[in-house]
C-alpha cells in the first residue's frame, strides 16, 4: 500500500481585538492589517485557512478572553466550516485555551505557539533546533496546570517510598524542567563556540554588519543580491531562522562579514527572545546595523517600530549595547514595488531593490562611508622589502596614498586603533 499524505489541517483564525488598549499601546496597525499578518503566519505552515474574523472586545473575560455570546457565533461558524485547529492571534492563558477548545471542539493555540511551531518547522541547524526545543519545552511547562483534568492521574510510588506517588502533572513537569536544564547547557557550549569563532574573526577583525528588520522584509534576497549567496529567500514569514555570515568586499577594497539574521515581529513571545539569545548575539557585536524595511507594505512605520521595540528590549537586558541606534542604518527595501528608489520618501534611509539590484551601489558606498568613519587616518613607513606588511594594511585598512621610495614605502592609510597596536606588533 502506498502512503499517502495526511489532507492539510482547515483553520480558523479568530482575532480578539481591543481598539482602545491597542492605541492606548501607541499601536498605530489596524485590527485588519493584523488579521492580515496572523492569515500569512498560519498559511506559511501549510494551514488552509476557511474562516477569519476580528471580535470585537468590550472587556476581559477571563474564562475565555472572549464574551460569551462571541464564543458561542464563533463555535457555531467553526462547526460549519469544519475546522480542525483554531488560531486565536492574542496570548492565552492555560485557563483560557483549554475553556476554548471545550467550547469549540477544536484545537486552539494562541500567538505564541503558532510562532513557535514554525520555527520548529523551519530550524535547520542544531543550535536553531535547540533553541526552538527550549522555547516549545519553556512553554509547554508554562501550559502544565491543574486546569488539564487528564493530567492528575496519579502514578504509584517506587522503592521504599510508598505512598500515592506523584501525579501525571508533577511527573511531566519534572521531565520537562530536566530536559531543559539540559538543553540550556548545551546552549551555553553553542555560544561557547560562538564566541570562540567570534575570537577568531577578532584576529582577523573585519567588520561585522548585521541585516535586521521585520520578518519577510527581503532581509536575504538583500544578502544574496550583496554578498552572491544562495541563502533561502521565500516570500513567506519566517524564510530565515539560522545565521549567516559571508565576507563583502566593498567599494574601498575593505573587507566585512555580513550576517543575514531571524526576523522579528510584533509582540515576539518572551520565550523566543530568552531562547534566541545565541543567534541575536551576531547584532550585539555587529558593528553596523542594516534596518531593512518593507517599504511597500502599509504596515511599514509600524513593522519599523516593532523592530526598535524588540532592540530596545534586548539593550534592556544587555543583549545589545544603549547606543544601537547611532549605528544603525535604514534600509528601504523592495522599492521595485513602489515603481523604483525615486518614488520612495527616503528621508535617512537608502532606497534600494534588492530585487532588480537598484540601489545597492549606493548602499555599498553609505556603508563604506559609516565604517571608514569610526577610523583614523595614519601615516606609516614599510621597508620596501617588507612586501607582506605592506599586503597585510591593503587587506586590513583603506590605503589613502602611497609614495614608493628608495628603501621605504610611505602611506597613509585609514584603520582602527585595534588594528594599528596589530600591525606594529607584526
Amino acid at each position: 500500500m502506498k502512503e499517502t499524505a495526511p489532507p492539510p489541517s482547515r483553520a480558523a483564525i479568530v482575532l480578539p481585538w481591543d481598539k482602545q488598549a491597542a492605541f492606548a499601546a501607541g499601536q498605530s496597525r489596524s485590527a485588519e492589517a493584523r488579521l492580515a499578518e496572523a492569515v500569512g503566519l498560519a498559511a506559511s505552515i501549510g494551514l488552509v485557512i476557511v474562516y477569519e474574523h476580528v471580535f470585537q472586545l468590550r472587556s476581559l473575560t477571563p474564562a475565555t478572553l472572549l464574551g460569551r455570546g462571541q464564543v458561542e457565533m464563533a463555535g457555531a461558524a467553526l462547526r460549519d466550516a469544519m475546522v480542525d485547529v483554531v488560531v486565536v492571534d492574542a496570548t492565552l492563558t492555560p485557563v483560557q485555551q483549554r475553556n476554548l477548545e471545550k467550547a469549540w471542539g477544536a484545537k486552539v493555540i494562541d500567538r505564541t505557539g503558532l510562532i513557535l511551531d514554525i520555527f520548529g518547522e523551519r530550524a535547520r541547524t542544531r543550535e536553531g533546533a535547540l533553541q526552538v526545543e527550549l522555547a516549545h519545552l519553556e512553554y509547554q511547562r508554562s501550559r502544565l496546570v491543574r486546569s488539564w483534568t487528564h493530567l492528575e492521574r496519579q502514578r504509584g510510588g517506587f522503592g521504599f517510598l510508598g505512598g500515592p506517588g506523584e501525579t501525571q502533572i508533577e511527573a511531566d513537569r519534572r521531565l520537562i524542567g530536566d530536559r531543559i536544564v539540559r538543553l540550556k547547557a548545551e546552549l551555553e557550549d553553542v555560544r561557547r563556540t560562538r564566541g570562540l569563532h567570534r575570537g577568531a574573526r577578532k584576529k582577523v577583525p573585519y567588520p561585522i554588519v548585521a541585516l535586521v528588520g521585520y520578518t519577510n522584509a527581503g532581509k536575504s534576497t538583500l544578502f544574496n543580491a550583496l554578498t552572491g549567496a544562495t541563502v533561502m529567500a521565500e516570500d513567506q514569514l519566517f524564510a530565515t531562522l539560522d545565521p549567516t555570515m559571508r565576507g563583502l568586499t566593498l567599494p574601498s577594497g575593505r573587507n566585512i562579514i555580513l550576517s543575514d539574521t531571524v526576523g522579528f515581529i510584533s509582540e515576539l513571545p518572551t520565550e523566543l527572545v530568552a531562547a534566541f539569545r545565541a543567534t541575536l548575539e551576531e547584532v550585539a557585536e555587529a558593528d553596523l546595523l542594516l534596518h531593512v524595511r518593507d517599504v511597500s507594505h502599509p504596515d511599514t512605520e509600524a513593522q519599523a517600530k516593532d523592530v526598535r521595540n524588540v532592540l530596545d528590549r534586548m539593550a534592556k537586558d544587555g543583549a545589545v549595547d544603549e547606543g544601537w541606534p547611532a549605528r544603525t542604518l535604514e534600509v528601504l527595501n523592495k522599492a521595485d514595488v513602489l515603481g523604483g528608489i525615486s518614488h520612495v520618501v527616503q528621508g535617512e534611509g537608502i532606497a534600494v531593490s534588492a530585487l532588480t539590484g537598484e540601489g545597492l551601489p549606493r548602499l555599498l558606498a553609505e556603508i563604506d562611508e559609516r565604517l571608514a568613519a569610526a577610523l583614523e587616518v595614519f601615516t606609516l613607513e614599510v621597508p620596501v622589502s617588507d612586501g607582506a606588511r605592506i599586503a597585510w594594511l591593503y587587506r586590513h585598512g583603506e590605503v589613502l596614498t602611497r609614495e614608493d621610495g628608495e628603501t621605504l614605502v610611505r602611506v597613509e592609510v585609514r584603520l582602527s586603533a585595534a588594528d594599528k597596536a596589530r600591525f606594529e606588533a607584526l
